[in-house]
């Protein structure tokens, strides 16, 4: 949400680690106690798809079109690949997380 409340779509903002930008926002989930973003890392050879437990985001500003974690860029460069399917992640692939979702 902004600060007026209404909902922010997420796709397309710039993701900001404690130590600098890391990506965009290529997808998003809302659902309560189990959201996540998807964060594209960079060009498809060099970069790669990551799922962030959507605790980890510390501020978004929604001017700026950025969102701020609260992990450095090798911490997220060093979670496991994420490939899309039709359907939302599974729970195996949340746990297999290494920084947890909480």
């Amino acid at each position: 949400m902004d600060e007026n409340g209404l909902t922010v779509n997420l796709i397309g903002y710039h993701v900001e680690a404690v130590d600098g930008r890391i990506g965009t926002v290529d997808a998003v989930s809302d659902e309560i106690d189990e959201g996540y973003l998807v964060i594209d890392t960079g060009p498809w050879i060099f970069g790669h798809r990551v799922m962030l437990p959507a605790s980890v985001i510390t501020q978004v500003d929604a001017s700026q079109r950025k969102i701020y974690v609260d992990r450095t860029q090798k911490e997220i460069s060093d979670a496991p690949d994420f490939i899309m399917a039709d359907d939302p992640p599974q729970r195996a692939y949340a746990d297999r997380f290494p920084y947890g979702i909480s």
